[in-house]
């Protein structure tokens, strides 16, 4: 079989027909056009189709059928698109992995997905006897196209310190599928995927440029050297869409600028980029936690929709606004947004008892408990407010405290460990108790180091604090909101600047960062820098000095007393 216009009673029992439909109308009405580009080359749609075919006999020929765990190891190369749909034409279920996570998480992904095979790279922390299918060289015999129930299975961050997997259905997928074409965009050209492939933020870039004919450009943040440049990389691309957080687009915004529409996701988006926004393009404002299979509610601007809001309920979804006890909340009141509809998940695998902690029956309906605070609006439109819990969102992702703490609280010489979200910054920061007779210099080279090793980047803290004991709220809680305010002013104090570089380089943090600047021994990273703020402030620098300034050269002195004397010097050479 290598057709993929599968009849459609067929495809639509296995919950990607309109996906299927899509494919093979592009690889016949645009077979030469892009369908994905990457590092590694491009793929077109006639090819797209081809190479889908051929991997999924290969995976067929290796065994692979519903209820096959399968690690895609293919996220940021041109056949990662092909490698996905081959998995779900088996009715196979999909592991998203990102390579570059520590394999120890790695580890613990393929444990508890149960993943009996790999397509594409063996990824570190895989075992070696875990069979895989390079899909470069997959060539597909005949092969059952099958219905599944677990599509996907993505893993994100878990309040018991391991990730939790979400089993997203074949069903749910169908649903997210339906509600994804009625925004329609037009088939042509390129929209940008800088994102995870770990993430469901990746397929959500993926599915809705399928369904609309629109090519996906998958980018790699990999650092080149010297800085990473996000800029840069879309204008390369010249996307007509790009969905991006707004943490990613305060660093391209003005890349976007011939781009018909832009999506923005994964975070509170502040107003006055949304008015930045809306000057030049169509704007979405697009919400949806990973257990409501990718995205539920939408503000389009397009069809008058006010985009600070996320807007109302996307085809096949419900929300409700319950209190505490799961009651309607009066209107104009906040409350608990709560979702429905047959795009649910399916629940956490192997753990029954968050599952239904998580996902509760209300008046019959089945509904997930996102623990996101909103308000619906006489109009219907939601305004989101934030967590009502300790999952956070830094950077666009979406975060367990506990899994930090989990981490750092291994080390035998921590006694406990509590993580919070800096109010200066938007960053992660970790109170620490140490064991008697350790020393908090070595002892905060040892947290750094160790969560190096196991938690991806995104979780790493910015600042290691010590403290004889946790504080604690009137209810017996740690008190997380006073070791955020104890760090901040910790680090208040000190030394404002002295000469007129010291003075340029506080005002290149301060726009850069967004926040006042006045202390030279302030550490840009502990503000809130990450490498994409990075590599904007070495852009920044060397447009305002004249000078080569680098992402080493900002590693190496992160505040501006080191690096205004380190500029200095790079003039002395120059001149």
């Amino acid at each position: 079989m290598t057709d993929l216009a599968l009849p459609v009673h067929a495809a639509r029992s296995r919950g990607i027909g309109s996906l299927e439909a899509a494919v093979a109308r592009w690889a016949a009405e645009r077979p030469t056009a892009t369908a994905c580009s990457a590092p590694d080359g491009v793929l077109d749609f006639a090819g797209l189709a081809e190479r889908t075919t051929a991997i999924a006999g290969a995976l067929a020929a290796a065994g692979a059928g519903p209820g096959t765990a399968i690690a895609l190891t293919t996220g940021r190369s041109r056949l990662a698109v092909a490698s996905l749909l081959a998995v779900w034409r088996l009715g196979a279920t999909a592991v998203p992995l990102d390579e570059r996570h520590p394999a120890a998480r790695t580890a613990e992904v393929l444990d508890d997905a149960g993943v009996s095979l790999i397509l594409g790279r063996r990824p570190p922390g895989a075992p070696a006897e875990l069979p895989f299918v390079d899909p470069e060289t997959a060539r597909g015999g005949p092969f059952a196209v099958v219905e599944g129930e677990i599509a996907y299975l993505v893993h994100t961050s878990g309040s018991a310190g391991r990730p939790k997997g979400v089993e997203v259905t074949y069903a749910g997928l169908e649903t997210a599928l339906g509600a994804m074409s009625t925004i329609h965009i037009g088939p042509g050209g390129l929209g940008v995927n800088p994102l995870s492939p770990a993430f469901d933020g990746w397929l959500w870039c993926v599915l809705l440029h399928l369904l609309n004919g629109v090519g996906t450009a998958i980018l790699d943040l990999a650092d080149d050297g010297e800085h990473v440049d996000l800029a840069g990389r879309i204008a390369a691309v010249a996307p007509r869409t790009a969905s991006l957080t707004p943490s990613l687009l305060a660093s391209c915004a003005d890349a976007l600028a011939g781009a018909e529409v832009v999506v923005v996701a994964g975070e509170r988006c502040p107003r006055g980029m949304l008015e930045v926004l809306l000057a030049r393009h169509r704007v979405l404002n697009v919400y949806g936690p990973t257990e409501a299979t990718i995205a539920a509610t939408c503000a389009d601007s397009a069809r008058g929709d006010d985009v600070t809001t996320i807007g109302r309920a996307l085809p096949g979804y419900l929300t409700r606004v319950l209190d505490d006890d799961l009651r309607p909340v009066p209107a104009g009141t906040r409350g608990e947004l709560c979702l429905g509809g047959p795009a649910l998940a399916r629940g956490y695998r192997g753990d029954p008892d968050l599952t239904a902690r998580k996902f509760v029956t209300v008046d019959g309906e089945r509904l997930f408990r996102t623990g996101d605070e909103v308000l619906a609006r006489p109009d219907g439109q939601l305004e989101f407010f934030g967590r009502l819990d300790t999952q956070v969102k830094v950077r666009g992702f979406r975060i367990e405290l506990g899994e930090l703490e989990r981490v750092v609280e291994q080390l035998p010489a921590v006694i406990a460990a509590t993580a919070f979200v800096r109010t200066a910054g938007g960053t992660l920061g970790v109170a620490v108790v140490l064991a008697d007779g350790h020393d908090p210099v070595a002892g905060a080279l040892l947290v750094r180091e160790h969560c190096r090793t196991f938690l991806p980047e995104h979780l790493y803290p910015s600042t290691v604090d010590f403290v004889p004991a946790l504080p604690y709220t009137d209810r017996g809680k740690v008190d997380r909101a006073a070791l955020a305010l104890a760090a901040d002013a910790a680090r208040s104090a000190g030394r404002a600047p002295a000469t007129a570089r010291e003075h340029e380089v506080c005002a290149v943090f301060a726009e850069v960062l967004d926040q006042p600047v006045a202390d030279v021994a302030a550490d840009f990273f502990e503000l809130g820098g990450h490498s994409l703020l990075a590599a904007r402030m070495v852009a920044v620098l060397r447009k305002r000095t004249g000078l080569r300034a680098s992402i080493p050269l900002l590693l190496g002195n992160p505040n501006p007393a080191a690096l205004a004397a380190e500029l200095d010097r790079l003039a002395e050479v120059s001149s």
